[in-house]
């Protein structure tokens, strides 16, 4: 085919700026924060929204992916940022009204969220070669990690702004953000495309370097659609350790802010900035590891270095500065697995249905953060603290680290079965 200019660092830097935007569902247990006790609004009350999101942002993923796979990348990132926008809007409308915050924020803004995030990573990927997938995948996935970084303080601050009373904080901060996020999204999908049918990355990159000589020959690719992948027993084992990486994650995430009040105050908003920064860090440094020594040994690393994170929460009380190293770490781990997971998908499925086949693989995420976020409100409720919570989050990360021996012993026997044949 004709020389095709690769505009993959500008759809790798759009994608990222759009998870900035979209990256606002991490930043919950600020949101949530600020509602007044007059809304009568129990612990379980406040994580529904979020779980709710959470759940309906990975069910968004599959026809998000299905249809960037089919329609372009730009479309299905505008679609997103619609209905970010109107979804914010409408829970800012809600008053205290739990059910217009669930489909408000839990069910419009989420699925923009799925539409916008399922849309960023693969047209990025597509651009580079097979050897930069993990390091593309973390950069682009970063920016919803270090959204918390701006709109936690941002959150924080326009809660205090707006706050004629606490309602009327939480629903002009909403609306603020649903107006400013609609238009943003908007303006950075028109600069996300997919390359033309049958662009390599791998002979763009040789022309580039002066290099006439064709390309060397690549193994053929395995590229399987949603339904074959489906009759794999390594997407169930990838599925079920997503589900529990993600689960712990998600629930350190949605209690973040409260986490931080003992030993912090009023600055406990430091807690979610700190996360922040190490979900985004781990997703970029997970993607670089795991290119050199392997997804699966960088899984098993982050899975068992979460369980020590999670059980030492159970021993420190008001120490400010040993707990935000810990929820660094724990945030870096986290992040890792949205790297680590996107990549392996590709690794294992291919390239060419990528996008609905993450969305499919994005649904243990979904099921992790609809679970035990809910959970924990309902152990604090009942107990008053998230202890039992960190002891079921550290068992999930300990099986998740054995199963990541049993998945490589898979992935060794299909790969003999393949030179035997």
């Amino acid at each position: 085919m004709e020389n095709v200019k690769n505009i993959g660092w500008r759809v790798t830097l759009a994608g990222t700026g759009v998870n900035l935007c979209l990256g606002v569902l991490y930043t919950w247990s600020v949101i949530a924060g600020g509602m007044p006790e007059d809304w009568g609004w129990s612990a379980a009350d406040k994580s529904l929204p979020y779980a709710v999101a959470c759940f309906v942002f990975a069910l968004a993923m599959i026809p998000a992916g299905r249809m960037q796979d089919k329609i372009g990348p730009k479309w299905v990132v505008t679609i997103g940022g619609v209905l970010i926008g109107a979804g914010c809007v409408i829970a800012g409308l809600s008053g205290s009204n739990l059910m217009g915050f669930v489909i408000g924020f839990g069910v419009v803004a989420a699925a923009g969220i799925g539409f916008g995030y399922a849309s960023a990573t693969p047209p990025a990927v597509k651009w580079f070669p097979p050897a930069k997938t993990g390091m593309i995948a973390g950069i682009v996935v970063a920016g919803f990690g270090l959204a918390s970084v701006y709109i936690a303080p941002l959150a924080t601050w326009l809660l205090n702004f707006f706050a004629v009373d606490g309602a009327m904080g939480v629903s002009k901060t909403l609306i603020t953000f649903g107006i400013g996020f609609f238009f943003i999204v908007i303006v950075l999908a028109q600069f996300i495309k997919n390359p033309p049918a049958g662009y390599s990355p791998a002979a763009e990159a040789a022309k580039a370097a002066g290099n006439n000589a064709p390309a060397p020959a690549a193994a053929a690719p395995v590229d399987k659609n949603w339904k074959e992948m489906l009759k794999t027993p390594q997407f169930y084992m990838l599925w079920f350790m997503y589900a529990c990486g993600a689960a712990t994650g998600l629930m350190l995430i949605g209690m973040a802010k409260k986490l931080g009040v003992a030993s912090l105050g009023e600055a406990a908003f430091y807690v979610v900035v700190v996360l922040s920064i190490g979900n985004a860090g781990g997703r970029v440094l997970a993607g670089i590891v795991s290119d050199k020594i392997g997804r699966q040994w960088t899984m098993f690393g982050a899975f068992v270095i979460q369980a020590a994170m999670v059980l030492s929460l159970t021993v420190i009380e008001s120490n400010a500065v040993l707990l935000l190293l810990i929820i660094m770490i724990a945030g870096a781990n986290y992040g890792a697995n949205l790297t680590l997971f996107p990549a392996a998908t590709k690794d294992y499925f291919g390239l060419k249905n990528f996008g609905m086949n993450y969305g499919v693989m994005f649904t243990a995420w979904g099921v992790g953060g609809l679970i035990l976020p809910r959970l924990n409100g309902m152990i604090i409720d009942a107990t008053g603290k998230s202890e039992l919570t960190y002891y079921i989050a550290a068992s999930l990360m300990a099986v998740a680290a054995v199963l990541t021996f049993v998945s490589r012993a898979m992935d060794a026997k299909a790969a003999a079965a393949k030179v035997e044949a």
